[in-house]
């Protein structure tokens, strides 16, 4: 596999990483100041933003050019889902946020990522999915308090 197919493999999961960091921005707002969730949501969204930075290193280490935001095609489902989803409370949100680091965050990257990364990328990408996943778990187990 060339580094070209690497970088742009890499490059999907970056703009990925933006858009789950801008859907918990949008969480974040519209949780309550006193809620711990609010908390563990932006402790989240931190994490997003170092794994982004982690594929940006890795993105130039190969010679390519990181991309800077979730794309156009990111924007859309934003957009779409802000019009759409309209979660009101926690227990609305959380689900909201499960679904995506799901559904988004960690099958899509799986499947995208399949035979398309040399060892040293793919190991980043597993260590990523591997934090998602915890993700995941605290988000199931706030869910069911």
């Amino acid at each position: 596999m060339s580094n070209q197919q690497i970088i742009k493999t890499l490059n999907k999961l970056l703009q990925g990483q933006y858009m789950g960091i801008h859907a918990y921005e949008k969480f974040i707002e519209k949780l309550d100041d006193a809620s711990p969730l609010r908390t563990r949501f932006i402790t989240i969204q931190k994490e997003l933003k170092q794994h982004a930075g982690l594929l940006s290193e890795r993105i130039q280490e190969l010679h390519g050019t990181p991309e800077t935001s979730e794309g156009v095609l990111g924007k859309v489902q934003l957009f779409i889902s802000e019009i759409t989803d309209h979660p009101h409370d926690e227990t609305e949100i959380l689900k909201h946020a499960i679904k995506g680091q799901n559904l988004y965050g960690i099958k899509m990257t799986e499947k995208l990522v399949r035979d398309k990364l040399d060892e040293k990328s793919l190991k980043l990408v597993h260590d990523i999915l591997n934090k998602q996943r915890k993700h995941v778990d605290y988000l199931k187990s706030a869910l069911h308090d």
